[in-house]
Formats: C-alpha cells, sequence, structure tokens
C-alpha cells in the first residue's frame, strides 16, 4: 500500500433501524483518500454521501449503526479502524476536530447561538491543545477569523452567530475546522446555503487553506462544477453504493457508468447553442425500503439488460488505473 494513503475505507455498510424497516444508507463503500488531495463525492440527494462522512467520524443519529466495513486512519502512531472505536470514547473524541474536522452544510444549525463566534473557536483549540491558555486561545481565534476573510476579527470575535452573514458563519466554520491542523477536513456541501458569488470565494478559501496547511479534503456535493473545479479523484455515488470512481479527468471526459454520463449530460455547457431542454434521468429514486434486485440504477437505466441487470449486483470492475465501474456494460457476468 502506498505511504501516501490517509484513510482507507473497505466495504462500509451503515444501516438505519427503523419503524418502518432497514435503511442501507450505506452498502458496501470502498475508497481512498490520498495526504493532500481532494477526493470529491458526488450524488443525488439521499444517495448516502452525509452519511458515510458521518460515519467516519462515528456521529451517526440514534438508530444508525455500522454493521460491517473498516475505516482505517493512518495516524502518525500508526493505523486506527475507527469503524471499531465506541462513538462516545475518548479516542474517537481526539479524533475528531483534531485529525479529522469537518465543515457542515448549515453553519447556522451547526453553530451554537447562545455562544461567541470566539468562544465557540475557542473550545475547540482547547480541547485538543492541552498546554494553551485561554488568552493563547483567544489571540489563535481572532487569527484564524483574518485568515479566512472576515474583517475585524478583533470585533467579529464577540459576535453570535445570528449577526453574521450565510458567507461569515462559513468562514467562521471553516476557521473552527482548520484550529488544530486537521489532516483532513470533510466539507459536506459547504457551499449549498450561499450565494453564488460567496460560492465561489469559499471554494478558493478551502483551496488555498488545503494548500498552505497540506491537509487532505474530502469534498461532498451535488455539483457537478464543484467536483471539476476543486477535486482530484471523484466517486459518484447512487443509494448507498459507489458506482464509479477515477480521476477527475477520467469522469468528465471518459465516463462509463450510465448514471454517470445522464449526470454529465444534464448539465449545461457554457458557449453551446440551446437546442431543446437539458437532458433529465428518466424514473424515481426508489424506495428506500424496497430496493430493487440487481444493479439498483437499472430501474432508470437505457441500458438496462433485461435477465441481468435485474438479477444480480454488478462486481466493480477496473477499466484503466485509478478508474473503476460496477456496470455490467464492462463484463463481469
Amino acid at each position: 500500500m502506498s505511504n501516501n494513503v490517509l484513510l482507507e475505507v473497505k466495504n462500509l455498510k451503515t444501516y438505519f433501524f427503523l419503524d418502518e424497516g432497514v435503511v442501507k444508507a450505506v452498502d458496501g463503500v470502498n475508497f481512498k483518500i490520498e495526504k493532500g488531495k481532494t477526493f470529491g463525492v458526488v450524488g443525488e440527494s439521499g444517495c448516502g454521501k452525509s452519511i458515510t462522512a458521518h460515519s467516519i467520524l462515528q456521529i451517526l443519529p440514534p438508530r444508525g449503526k455500522i454493521v460491517e466495513g473498516e475505516i482505517i486512519l493512518h495516524t502518525e502512531n500508526g493505523p486506527v479502524d475507527l469503524a471499531k472505536l465506541n462513538s462516545t470514547s475518548q479516542e474517537i473524541r481526539d479524533i475528531r476536530g483534531k485529525e479529522i474536522a469537518m465543515v457542515f452544510q448549515e453553519p447556522m444549525t451547526a453553530l451554537a447561538p447562545v455562544y461567541t463566534i470566539g468562544n465557540q473557536i475557542m473550545e475547540a483549540i482547547l480541547l485538543h491543545q492541552k498546554n494553551v491558555t485561554k488568552e493563547q486561545a483567544k489571540k489563535r481565534a481572532i487569527d484564524l477569523l483574518g485568515r479566512v476573510g472576515i474583517p475585524n476579527p478583533e470585533k467579529r470575535v464577540d459576535a453570535y452567530p445570528f449577526e453574521l452573514s450565510g458567507g461569515m458563519r462559513q468562514r467562521a466554520m471553516i476557521a473552527m475546522a482548520m484550529s488544530s491542523n486537521p489532516s483532513l477536513l470533510i466539507a459536506d456541501e459547504p457551499t449549498t446555503a450561499l450565494d453564488v458569488t460567496i460560492q465561489a470565494q469559499i471554494l478558493d478559501l478551502i483551496k488555498n487553506l488545503q494548500k498552505e496547511m497540506g491537509m487532505a479534503t474530502m469534498l461532498i456535493t451535488h455539483n457537478m462544477g464543484v467536483v471539476a473545479e476543486m477535486a482530484d479523484d471523484v466517486a459518484v455515488m447512487y443509494l448507498g453504493k459507489i458506482v464509479e470512481s477515477a480521476p477527475v479527468d477520467e469522469i468528465f471526459y471518459n465516463p462509463k457508468h450510465p448514471y454517470t454520463v445522464a449526470l454529465l449530460k444534464s448539465i449545461p455547457k457554457v458557449g453551446k447553442k440551446v437546442k431543446g431542454r437539458l437532458e433529465s434521468i428518466e424514473g424515481m429514486v426508489p424506495d428506500p425500503y424496497n430496493l430493487p434486485t440487481g444493479c439498483r440504477f437499472h430501474t432508470r437505466c437505457p441500458s438496462y439488460m433485461k435477465g441481468i441487470c435485474d438479477k444480480e449486483e454488478p462486481p466493480e470492475i477496473e477499466i484503466n488505473t485509478g478508474h473503476k465501474v460496477s456496470c455490467f456494460l464492462y463484463g463481469g457476468r
């Protein structure tokens, strides 16, 4: 195995045991994240992107459980299987925020409304850096707010979340995530709640901080444009499974899975004449309590082969170096 691998996820299965039935939110996911690289995870809402991230940090809701698989984090002290740690143990608490930090989708719900921005950043610093005083932590918080582009950080450090705009709150969240120099930053749709110009600023900020600090990034999004701009490697998810993974150029210029092809066709192309309506993916996402047998995309797939796609799950096939696809069009029968 390459010494450059920071995180390995092997056959991860995270299920939700609900009164209505079992939801297989993440069902046999495999990927690696390399040090200093950006790994993009893309797919429709409900495909399991965020639950994969929450599984890594062991912050699942009460009904969610990792039922199988490994999440190997390569630390200075050797590999640690995060999937085997208790979600309330000191070991996972030491990793959250220090080794792996997360920027959540909606900063207004992720930040506590009754504490100042400064107090919340200081809490993260004091928790993970044992020999730091409160005065030093506040100075570091002010420095971090300045680095993420918040004007007058000396004043903003005492502001409450409701006193800041959406873009400023997201910057404060990034400052908190950066406070302990993490090896991996998980950004869960960090620009969804922001307008387009602020989105671009936040993405540039993450990219610049990544270069400056040498950290890896796991970027979760449904926006293929963001993936093209930010990612080195990409995984495309559909109903809890990775259907295709490859370096970013391969995904955009040589997509293989019918779902990836359909996603790319639904994006408007700048500079091309509009000849008609944008293409859409036919059909509806299946009921998560009653998943179809065989390939989960076969009910919407234009290349569906009766008696094959609806009978067995397609195996993962490596068609080029680093380019893997789960589809019977490329063998496996």
